[in-house]
């Protein structure tokens, strides 16, 4: 591809995204599991577009292979083919191929994929892994291809691949954050509980560096409370960094007592059998932390139906429309946000600044932060996604 064409295309695309509308795209939340192969997405309505150039010849395929297509992935999914419509309707052909498992634990389905996109000679491919080695030998056959790889969902650099940009965020520090937002909950400091009010960073952030500040000096035995959790899928890499951070934190405090750890697969319905399991056997519970919001919503459903949603925290992760819909309503107490707009915004432009011989940064960090009632409209309908400088793109 000539120098001139990339420079079109990068410019157009970035204008496209970022300077023809500041809305971002508003993603359908479905929560059942499917395959899907899909090209595009509904801008929304008061979203211009702007003419086509006449002359634009250029297309480029984009090879995305979440683990499933269930809440959090289906939002991620969502923005990038919404993007990737964006950039079409400015003139650019730029596709958007999913190939998704219909079981999160299916990581044999996510090989087969990936391996049909090289197959398929995708300029590009992204994927949010299953189980990251067993995704290895796929991504070493994309690399032995010449097809750059981007993965989402992680931010720790991996060894034995070549992976041209890491999207995503610390998990154990995502899960630390759940921890001090139910720590605030349960009647310790914060925004949430009954405790102190804290006074709210000035950019609105409530990571984990203001977490920590909060609670710098606070009595750790002040604070008590029986919590089950709910993890991912049993010693994977992502459940084992959530646990981590959760209990980071939280065995700092004497008198929260984490009663039972129950796997639940990323999956709602499992998150319902998890809870229903939890309430039966721990009538005294206090508190829930679901390390996903497909868990998490599943575990608001038990304990609604056990009478106890008045009774019963539930803070989870991720953050998707239903939950933050849920959150405004009481039925989530918080969650910390993992960005999956961002993955499917962000996600577009870094593979089509590859295909085309751009730069792009080897990580792009997530913080993660709170939602609760208080801010929840700082993450949807709009999620704050950052402008991008065209003329720095194609100047730089």
């Amino acid at each position: 591809m000539k120098k001139a064409i990339c420079v079109v295309l990068v410019c157009m695309l970035s204008l496209a995204l970022f300077g023809c509308s500041q809305a971002a795209p508003a993603a359908d939340n479905s929560s059942q599991p499917a395959a899907s192969q899909s090209t595009g997405a509904q801008q929304p309505a008061d979203q211009e577009s702007a003419k086509p150039a006449e002359d634009a010849k250029i297309s480029g395929r984009i090879g995305l292979s979440p683990p499933d297509i269930t809440g959090v992935f289906k939002t991620a999914t969502d923005y990038m083919e919404a993007a990737a419509k964006d950039a079409r309707d400015h003139g650019i052909d730029v596709q958007v191929v999913t190939r998704s498992n219909t079981s999160h634990t299916d990581a044999a389905s996510q090989i087969e994929s990936i391996e049909n996109f090289i197959q398929d000679k995708m300029d590009v491919i992204i994927i949010s892994p299953a189980e990251v080695e067993a995704v290895k030998p796929a991504i070493r056959a994309a690399n032995d291809a010449g097809i750059p790889v981007i993965l989402v969902n992680m931010l720790e650099k991996q060894d034995g691949i070549e992976v041209a940009s890491y999207i995503g965020f610390d998990n154990a520090q995502a899960a630390s954050v759940s921890a001090y937002s139910m720590l605030d909950a349960l009647g310790g400091p914060g925004v949430l509980g009954e405790g102190e009010t804290a006074k709210l960073p000035e950019d609105g952030m409530l990571d984990l560096e203001w977490w920590e500040g909060v609670y710098a000096n606070v009595d750790r035995n002040s604070i008590s409370g029986n919590v089950a959790i709910i993890e991912g899928i049993a010693g994977d890499m992502f459940s084992n960094q959530r646990n981590e951070g959760f209990h980071a934190v939280v065995d700092q405090f004497p008198g929260i007592k984490v009663l039972t750890t129950i796997a639940a697969d990323w999956n709602r319905q499992k998150g319902i059998e998890a809870a229903e399991n939890i309430l039966q056997n721990f009538p005294e519970l206090d508190a829930i932390f679901a390390s996903s919001n497909e868990m998490g919503i599943g575990a608001y459903n038990a304990v609604k139906d056990a009478g106890r949603e008045n009774e019963v925290i539930i803070v989870t992760n991720d953050g998707t429309v239903e939950s933050v819909d849920m959150i405004r309503k009481g039925q989530l107490t918080a969650e910390t946000w993992h960005g999956f707009p961002d993955w499917g915004w962000y996600g577009v432009k870094f593979a089509v600044m590859l295909a085309y011989g751009k730069q792009i940064p080897e990580q792009y960090d997530i913080m993660p932060r709170t939602e609760y009632v208080g801010n929840a409209d700082d993450f949807y309908p709009n999620p704050k996604l950052e402008p991008i400088d065209c003329e720095a793109i194609i100047n730089g």
